[in-house]
């Protein structure tokens, strides 16, 4: 598989892509993202409610479970999802951020021992939190496995599971020198209907405004517009700080998009740290 330094450059900058999105991030009023107090040139401090508390530096409540998986898997040469339910379970016990509907799900299955223990949610932003995984994965199978694994454990739902293959496969590509253009137009052949909807809109708007085209795919936190919106920035940017900021001022749930946005943009061969300001890599964590 791929070189440590690499997958950890790549870690690093979704965190940071999370932390760069938790300014704007679950604001949905078109008015209110064209006059909030945020610097776009740096990290800031979440407008949002639900992020209440939170400092410029500090991640979403997904970039807080990212770094959760990364901690866990430090010491291990697998994954062991049985395990790592009890570890994020002993972190979410006493997680001081954000609680989202499928944490509270994926919670209530463990107490009634329900197993698989996801919930059934279709949110986006599971599938940016999968790039750890290749530290503990020494093939493309023992990888798309540990993915299927990793999402079933918090978001047990065909299409979470499904778009999780897909990005999983899209990143293993890439990694391996791939084009992303080409290989989003060769991966969907092999995917139902829907998600080749998506991928046929997502590039068909590569030319778009990226705020109207994220409007129209519909900003929130589901895969249905959301995994369209990734293909829009993957397919638009070739610098990834202007993604990013455009990305963020569309409002919505930036961060689900920018993650995963990151994660194939830096798994290019030929894209070091250098993408990134460096004022922008103050985060509240060490890779």
């Amino acid at each position: 598989m791929t070189n440590e330094k690499k997958l950890k450059e790549i870690i690093l900058s979704v965190l940071v892509a999370d932390a760069y999105s938790l300014g704007a991030h679950w604001i949905y009023d078109e008015k209110k993202l064209q006059t909030l107090q945020i610097n776009w040139e740096e990290l800031n401090t979440p407008q949002a409610i639900w992020h209440k508390g939170k400092a410029a530096g500090e991640f979403t409540h997904y970039g807080d479970q990212l770094l959760w998986l990364y901690q866990f898997l430090q010491d291990k040469k697998e994954f062991d999802v049985n395990e790592y339910i009890k570890f994020w379970k002993a972190k979410v016990d006493i997680y001081e951020g954000y609680i989202d509907s499928a944490t509270k799900n994926t919670l209530e299955n463990i107490q009634n021992e329900v197993f698989p223990t996801g919930s059934n949610s279709t949110d986006l932003s599971i599938i940016g939190r999968i790039a750890p995984l290749l530290l503990v994965s020494s093939s493309k199978d023992e990888f798309l496995k540990n993915v299927h694994d990793f999402i079933q454990a918090t978001h047990n739902s065909y299409e979470a599971l499904t778009t999780g293959k897909f990005f999983a496969l899209l990143l293993l590509e890439v990694l391996n020198g791939k084009d992303i253009q080409q290989t989003l137009a060769r991966l969907k052949e092999d995917f139902d209907i829907k998600i080749q909807s998506y991928i046929v809109e997502g590039m068909a708007s590569k030319t778009n405004d990226t705020f109207q085209a994220i409007r129209g795919f519909g900003p929130a936190c589901d895969i249905n517009g959301g995994f369209e919106g990734v293909v829009h920035l993957l397919s638009k940017y070739d610098n990834l700080k202007e993604m990013l900021i455009c990305n963020a001022k569309a409002g919505g749930d930036s961060s689900a998009r920018g993650m995963i946005a990151t994660m194939i943009f830096m798994a290019q061969p030929n894209k070091t740290l250098t993408q990134i300001p460096s004022n922008w890599l103050n985060i509240n964590a060490v890779i």
